[in-house]
């Protein structure tokens, strides 16, 4: 385990063969973390590795690669250097600038620092659900916006999807506003 750099798994296959060494290298249970580089995500990343460390289990930290339609250049805006690149590079070097970040902030966290990083492509609520069915999880964490009225009927909740859908425990987690 301790996947250090974000790798793109390209096919099913890939996914499929990857997500069995993961559970073949790890001692526990796994403990499933979607990201997408929000600060609820990072929230949802610190309570699942507080999870691991009380049930001995292994974190694999997923980012899908996707440049969602209500944000076109979504990764562009988290890479500060202007060039041109392929998507799947920028939502790598983002991830790993996301990951090294909640590392920094945490240097003791064990089952942070080492975490499965995964990355894959296409849309991400199929793809988690797709990574859930191969990895087996004990359970996911991830992080919610919580958008409401109008825009949560519009865009719609990749977290409320997946609560609906996913067939292993799912936590939910927003970052505490620090002026409650």
């Amino acid at each position: 385990m301790g996947n250090q750099v974000a790798l793109l798994a390209d096919s099913s296959k890939e996914v499929r063969k990857r997500a069995e060494a993961t559970r073949h290298a790890a001692d526990g249970g796994i403990i499933l973390v979607p990201v997408d580089f929000s600060e609820h995500s990072e929230a949802a990343l610190v309570k699942a590795s507080e999870y691991a460390q009380a049930m001995s289990a292994s974190l694999v930290v997923l980012h899908v690669v996707h440049d969602p339609g209500e944000m076109p250049g979504y990764y562009a805006k988290l890479i500060k250097k202007k060039r041109v690149t392929r998507i799947q590079d920028m939502a790598a070097e983002a991830f790993d600038q996301f990951m090294n970040r909640a590392s920094e902030n945490d240097p003791q966290n064990e089952p942070l620092r080492e975490a499965d990083r995964l990355m894959v492509s296409g849309l991400p609520v199929t793809r988690i659900l797709e990574i859930v069915d191969y990895l087996d999880p004990m359970m996911v964490v991830m992080g919610s916006q919580g958008r409401t009225g109008l825009k949560h009927l519009v865009i719609g909740s990749k977290a409320a999807q997946i609560v609906q859908l996913c067939p292993v425990p799912v936590t939910i987690v927003k970052k505490r506003d620090p002026n409650e």
